[in-house]
């Protein structure tokens, strides 16, 4: 928190108000990400004809997005993690800015069925586990972008 306060040129007690712990920063700056790749999908939508493959192809650029930070990513992804229950609305953020992101991929008109709202809950669940993983040297790109593929094909199940 020190480095940050030191970084953005303000007091440290003037960090502590915005964001009373690292983790409040980190899934702040989660968030910040994700509206900034929600706005790159809405600028430049996949190409793709169906969904599941735009889906797909969002949610590889937002993993290679934070692949440019691996540290900053590992970050992020453990606060979120981590983050009790005094982090909940924050966390409550990311995860309806992933849920947005999936559904901008899509790029349906109106508001998602029961059905798409589940997939879209399980395909954020196989993203987030993705890059735990992957962060953990536990899963290779290949294996990451595979899992995200097969998570978005949920989508055109019946």
């Amino acid at each position: 928190m020190r480095e940050v306060a030191e970084g953005a040129q303000v007091a440290l007690g003037t960090l502590y108000r915005y964001f009373p712990s690292k983790v409040h920063l980190l899934v702040a700056v989660m968030l910040e990400q994700l509206h900034g790749l929600q706005e790159q999908v809405r600028r430049h939508p996949p190409a793709e004809a169906e969904p599941a493959p735009r889906v797909a192809e969002a949610l590889t650029r937002a993993f290679h997005a934070l692949q440019r930070e691996p540290l900053l990513a590992e970050a992020m992804v453990r606060a979120l993690s981590f983050a009790d229950r005094s982090v909940g609305a924050e966390v409550d953020q990311v995860s309806a800015a992933t849920g947005q992101l999936i559904l901008d991929a899509i790029g349906q008109c109106g508001p998602p069925t029961e059905a798409q709202r589940a997939a879209v809950r399980v395909i954020e669940h196989t993203w987030h586990a993705a890059l735990v993983a992957w962060l953990s040297g536990r899963a290779s790109i290949a294996e990451v972008r595979a899992d995200l593929h097969t998570a978005a094909r949920l989508l055109t199940l019946p």
